[in-house]
């Protein structure tokens, strides 16, 4: 076959995940699909992948889409003629100690939160399921009958055949040697047998991804690591239908086959394979077997599965797989070029993800936007730091030898820090903080009081920082505090149609003289929140955006996309530029008026407002806002003065009683404050309306922006769920996020976030009440609600508003 000289879409990749899209794309869009594969299909990683399917992830998104795969699985043989080897034997995770007991406990809420029945067993009921199982250490297992195993190949080749029944057009043997761009975009895909035009790419090229993106200037982070696998020979007394088994505290994996045993495992001393190109002829090839290296899970298999110690091993599967810096797959848009889609990055459970990522793929490709919230696995969770391949493959290590490890609350990673630094690290570090890492951004957790050490002690219950939060909490309420902000992303938006740009793009009113400011969310065409930042007018023509720190491309990546075409309108990234001190609490006021010659009363600066003023010598851009509902600035300070301010500050602020506070702090502030936090509260999924947000959205305004006419349709109509309040009176309860709310017995939805409110002395908790006949003030305040915590009832109290609001006159005056 010649390959065309046009595509609506040239999808790049034959294994399940590029199969998947070009499928997608063509049974559900009719769209102009050409895929390209530059050995046979599946000869990457997707032949040699174990073909585990599980469905439960910490996301409901990714749920979601790990529950479609299985519904897809199911029914694709009926369509094509060709086998899946699905089968739905369930899953056993095996548990061996409290903290893993917990850990399972809370998986299991979660699982019911997304609608999936997980149940936990005794060691017993483990032992009649699967007789060959050693089971004496056992606490009991978790069990989701949904999930099962299937053929990688067979999958793929069914989609692909599907692919091609709905007209996609599918090449073997075909090399991408490079694109033709123009103006950032890719026109035309540049392979070994000829060229085509296209609109469209979607580069699904499996470890091969990161050099496809790098050919268009784009970064796809990924680390190819060395996986193995053994299969044995038949053994007696194994069950064909046998359910697949997860053995985290012994780092192993089983599933039955042919009457034997697929057995391998996530080591914590893992190999990565290169860190240069992948070889392009790495066609059906493997690595040479590593028994040496295998050993440490063969030990661990037998003491589990003792018939392992005599069986034979007819096969070592030793293959390279792709990993990602976070265990997170690779999903959507590339920032640095517009017309290029990302499916890559898989870590190991491409299979269990494969259907359902290619349907979300192949629609944010139609769309130019993700159909669901998929911010976990969204390309622009990423920045420049990713661009360091030793920086990325000692992460991906890091996040592979925790792949089974127990996940603690807050836990951080280790590997490549500390890497960015804001001026204050070594001041701060000096008053014992703890530091937590946000996009390589060192950023203080916490300040450990004199007698406790200054580091993390990971636990199930209150950890170690508790109560030194509690301490920082209350001295921004009753005092005044200074949080090191700097990591902050910053934006200036400038030209003649600055505000042009601004007003289609946000859904709130940004058209306010000079010197104001603005809260605002960015919406999506279905009228969700794609972002949520303040817009500052610094100028007719010049606009200051801060939001948060993880969110730095992808924000500047959906403003950038979203600037009409021809509009004079210049985006820069000047967060390096800018230090940020957020100087809040009732006493702000009084340091501040100490250390500048502003006005910086009420009447002269006023909330919502913004000014440039004089600190120790350095012009300072002060924000009049707050995250945790007391009065205080944003001090927006020219990087290299930073320390200057900062140092001017506390010395001011000593009578005061000023002292550092850190993200915990800030955190259970704004949880009593009742705002939301961007990526759980409020997602590409919710609408400002449902979010208790509609007060920033602009619609009674004659004017146009992204978004409004999603939210016109549903403006008047009964909202089907609404964002809302619950506290819990039990202090030994830990609030997460993702427990389920129960309102008179009945499930209704679940938390999105959790946490402590020193203040009001309870459990906070926030999440969607949800009733398909609506769900009205009424509904919400008749209820009797119970919160499930880790599988325990709970009673609850929900609230409607902020559960500390000082008087106006506190924030305001």
């Amino acid at each position: 076959m010649t390959l065309p000289t046009h595509a609506g879409v040239v999808v790049i990749g034959g294994g399940i995940i590029g199969c998947s899209t070009a499928y997608h794309l063509a049974r559900d869009h009719k769209a102009d699909v050409v895929l390209l594969e530059q050995g046979k299909l599946t000869s990457g990683s997707t032949w040699h992948a174990a073909g585990l399917v599980g469905q439960l992830r910490s996301s409901a998104s990714i749920t979601r889409v790990l529950k479609y795969s299985v519904d897809l699985y199911k029914g694709l043989e009926a369509e094509t003629g060709l086998a899946t080897g699905w089968k739905m034997t369930g899953c056993l995770r095996l548990a061996t100690n409290a903290d893993r007991w917990t850990e399972y406990k809370r998986l299991a809420t979660t699982a019911k939160s997304f609608g999936m029945d997980m149940q936990l067993l005794s060691p017993a009921e483990v032992k009649a399921m699967w007789p060959l199982l050693e089971t004496g250490d056992l606490v009991g297992a978790s069990w989701l009958p949904t999930d099962g195993q299937a053929s990688p190949s067979d999958i793929t080749q069914s989609l692909a055949k599907g692919a091609r029944m709905h007209g996609a057009k599918l090449f073997e043997d075909v090399r991408v040697t490079g694109f033709e761009m123009k103006d950032g975009r890719i026109t035309a895909v540049k392979t070994s047998k000829g060229d085509i035009a296209c609109e469209k790419v979607v580069n699904c090229a499996g470890q091969w991804a990161r050099q496809v993106g790098a050919l268009a200037g784009i970064n796809v982070p990924l680390q190819p690591v060395k996986h193995q696998y053994i299969i044995t020979e038949k053994i007696d007394g194994l069950a064909t239908d046998a359910p697949t088994i997860r053995d985290p505290d012994r780092r192993t994996y089983f599933k039955e086959e042919v009457g034997g045993l697929v057995m391998g495992g996530y080591e914590p001393n893992p190999q990565a394979w290169t860190m240069g190109d992948v070889p392009n002829d790495w066609e059906f090839r493997l690595f040479d077997d590593d028994y040496d290296h295998f050993e440490q899970h063969m030990t661990q298999a037998i003491a589990r599965v003792p018939a392992l110690e005599t069986v034979g091993v007819k096969q070592m599967i030793n293959g390279p797989e792709s990993f990602t810096p976070d265990g997170n797959f690779i999903l959507g848009t590339a920032p640095e070029c517009a017309n290029m889609f990302v499916g890559a990055g898989f870590n190991a459970f491409g299979i269990a993800s494969g259907g359902g990522a290619g349907w979300v793929l192949a629609q944010w490709v139609v769309d130019g936007e993700a159909p669901l919230d998929l911010w976990v696995v969204d390309i622009r969770r990423f920045s420049n730091l990713h661009r360091d391949r030793q920086w990325v493959c000692d992460r991906t290590l890091e996040a592979y030898g925790k792949h089974y490890t127990i996940g603690f609350p807050h836990e951080e990673y280790a590997s490549g820090r500390p890497r960015i630094v804001s001026p204050l690290y070594e001041r701060l570090r000096q008053q014992r903080a703890v530091f937590g890492s946000k996009l390589g951004w060192e950023r203080p957790n916490w300040f450990a009081p004199e007698g406790i050490e200054p580091q993390d002690v990971y636990s199930m219950g209150r950890q170690n920082w508790f109560a030194a939060v509690g301490d920082e909490h209350r001295h921004v309420r009753e005092k005044v505090g200074i949080f090191d902000q700097s990591s902050f992303a910053k934006y200036e938006l400038t030209g003649s149609d600055a505000l042009k740009a601004l007003d289609w793009i946000c859904a709130n009113d940004v058209s306010k003289p000079v010197g104001r400011l603005t809260y605002t969310q960015l919406l999506n065409t279905r009228g969700g929140i794609e972002a949520d930042l303040t817009v500052a007018r610094l100028a007719e023509e010049k606009f200051y955006i801060v939001t948060g720190t993880g969110f730095r491309t992808h924000d500047f990546s959906w403003i950038s996309d979203h600037i009409g075409e021809g509009l004079d309108a210049t985006l820069a990234d000047v967060t390096e530029d800018f230090g940020t001190l957020s100087l809040m609490g009732p006493r702000a006021r009084d340091v501040l008026a100490d250390v500048t010659d502003a006005d910086v009363s009420n009447a002269g600066f006023p909330f919502g407002h913004v000014r440039e003023i004089a600190i120790a010598g350095h012009t300072v851009r002060a924000l009049r806002v707050t995250y945790v509902g007391e009065l205080g600035w944003e001090l927006h300070v020219p990087i290299a003065a930073t320390g200057e301010v900062f140092d001017a500050l506390m010395a001011a602020g000593k009578k005061h009683d000023i002292r550092p506070v850190g993200y915990r702090a800030l955190e259970s502030l704004r949880l009593e404050k009742g705002y939301r936090a961007w990526g759980s509260d409020i997602t590409p999924n919710d609408t400002p309306q449902e979010a208790g947000l509609g007060w920033a959205v602009k619609l009674r305004k004659n004017t146009d922006f992204v978004g409004r006419r999603a939210l016109e349709k549903t403006n008047g109509t009964a909202l089907k769920k609404r964002f809302a309040g619950f506290t819990v009176d039990d202090p030994e309860i830990v609030l997460l996020g993702r427990e389920t709310i129960l309102r008179n017995g009945e499930p209704v939805g679940y938390l999105t976030s959790g946490g402590y409110g020193y203040t009001v002395g309870r459990n906070i908790g926030y999440g969607y009440v949800r009733n398909a006949d609506g769900v009205s003030d009424d509904f919400l305040a008749s209820g009797d609600y119970e919160l499930v915590v880790a599988m325990e009832r709970t009673p609850a109290q929900i609230h409607l508003g902020p559960l500390y609001d000082p008087s106006m006159s506190k924030i305001k005056a």
